[in-house]
This record gives C-alpha cells, sequence and structure tokens, in this order.
C-alpha cells in the first residue's frame, strides 16, 4: 500500500488528482434565451392534461410577451451603442474649438501680444453713460473708459489694449497712452439705471486649450484665464 502511495506521488502531478480542477464546474445561467423558451413550451404542450388542454391565447400570450421582453432588451442595446456614438461624434465636433474663442460669463480675460479681447453687456434699459473699468492682474485701475448713451439691449466691444470699440464704433480715449501690456485683465461695465451706477454682466472672449467630456455626458471645454466651463454655458463662438 505504501508503495502504491509513494509511486502517485512521486509520477503523478497533484493537479491531475485534483478532480474538481480536472473536470470544473460550469458556471449555469440564469438567462432563459429564446431556443430554451420554446423548448419549454413544446414541452408544456406535450405534457398538457388532454382533456383540459391550455388553450391557444395562453401559448401566445407567452410568446408575445418573451418576444417583447427580448425586443426591449435589443433596444437598450442598441440605444446604448447609439448614444456611445452620438458622445464619441459630439466630443470630436468639440475638439475642433481647441485654439478658437468662444465668450463665456467671465469678469477676466488674457489679453495676448496683439490679441483683442472682446465682450458684450446687456442693458435692461437705455443708458445716458456707459463707463468701462480695466483693471490688470495685480488689481491696479490700468483704463477708464467713457463709452458714452447706449440703448437697451446687447452692448458689444472690442478692446486690443490701445483702442475701444463699442457697437463697431471707435472710441478715441486713449489716442496719446501706451497699448496695455499683455496680462490678465479684469472687466467692470457700469450703466446709469435709475439714476444710480449699476455694474453689468460681462461676457468676455477666451481661448479653448482643451476639451473634456464629463462623467455625464456633458462637455467642458477648459478656457485660458477662466478655467472649466461647460459647453452649454458658451455665449458665442468667436
Amino acid at each position: 500500500m505504501s508503495n502504491i502511495s509513494n509511486a502517485i506521488s512521486s509520477t503523478t502531478p497533484l493537479d491531475q488528482l485534483d478532480i474538481a480542477k480536472k473536470n470544473p464546474v460550469k458556471k449555469k445561467s440564469n438567462e432563459l434565451g429564446q431556443d430554451a423558451f420554446l423548448e419549454l413550451m413544446i414541452t408544456q404542450m406535450k405534457n398538457q392534461d388532454p382533456l383540459s388542454p391550455q388553450s391557444n391565447s395562453e401559448f401566445v400570450a407567452q410568446l408575445a410577451q418573451f418576444s417583447s421582453v427580448q425586443g426591449i432588451e435589443k433596444l437598450n442595446t442598441n440605444f446604448n451603442s447609439f448614444s456611445s456614438g452620438f458622445q464619441s461624434n459630439k466630443a470630436l465636433q468639440a475638439s475642433s474649438l481647441v485654439g478658437r474663442s468662444v465668450s463665456v460669463e467671465s469678469k477676466t480675460s488674457i489679453l495676448e501680444d496683439k490679441g483683442i479681447i472682446s465682450g458684450s453687456v446687456n442693458l435692461p434699459a437705455a443708458t445716458s453713460e456707459l463707463k468701462i473699468n480695466i483693471y490688470n492682474s495685480s488689481g491696479a485701475l490700468a483704463a477708464q473708459i467713457p463709452a458714452g448713451a447706449a440703448s437697451a439691449g446687447d452692448t458689444n466691444f472690442r478692446f486690443d489694449g490701445h483702442n475701444m470699440e463699442i457697437n463697431g464704433e471707435l472710441l478715441s480715449w486713449n489716442s496719446g497712452a501706451k497699448a496695455l501690456p499683455p496680462d490678465t485683465y479684469t472687466f467692470a461695465v457700469f450703466a446709469q439705471q435709475g439714476g444710480k451706477p449699476q455694474q453689468l454682466t460681462t461676457n468676455l472672449s477666451a481661448n479653448v486649450n482643451s476639451v473634456t467630456l464629463g462623467s455625464d455626458g456633458n462637455l467642458v471645454l477648459n478656457l485660458a484665464g477662466v478655467g472649466s466651463v461647460d459647453m452649454s454655458k458658451v455665449k458665442q463662438f468667436n
């Protein structure tokens, strides 16, 4: 007996003696496929009571119910595939914005060398006096521009560090002074409303550095000098 044990231990690998490893048990699926369902239904028909057979309507109802469930599963699979493709296509289109300029709600923007900052404000009512204050990155007042009267609605402006253009008209406010150097500038726009100066919300241009697809499927633009902004909050593509 000891000789047999010694022969087994010396010549037979232990993993071959493990029956569980040699004949692994296959995991059974709890899902009922179409073939299994039809086989089950045929077996049910064969073994039904001939004196009290099941009506055709019951078999048709069971088959219709199974087909409905299977159809919904296919619809969900196709929708998920479509949604994934749509998000990929949207991200691809958004990637074309990298390097371009967009306008978003912001107080700050970066003035590049020989660049232009474009912006806009919305006036709830006409004003007799519109004033634009521009502060540099140190917080010091770099320019104070009187823009005059403005009507209700959107007022657009463009600033290159020296010249200010309001709704297409050039203001000669800084003809003898030096242009502002490249920097990050903060814009504060005030309008006389009801006899009091009211600061308006500014939309300023910013360059798109990169595009990120969020976990919720929304596109996020990473803007220079502004940070991360949801695609839906873009006011204008410049």
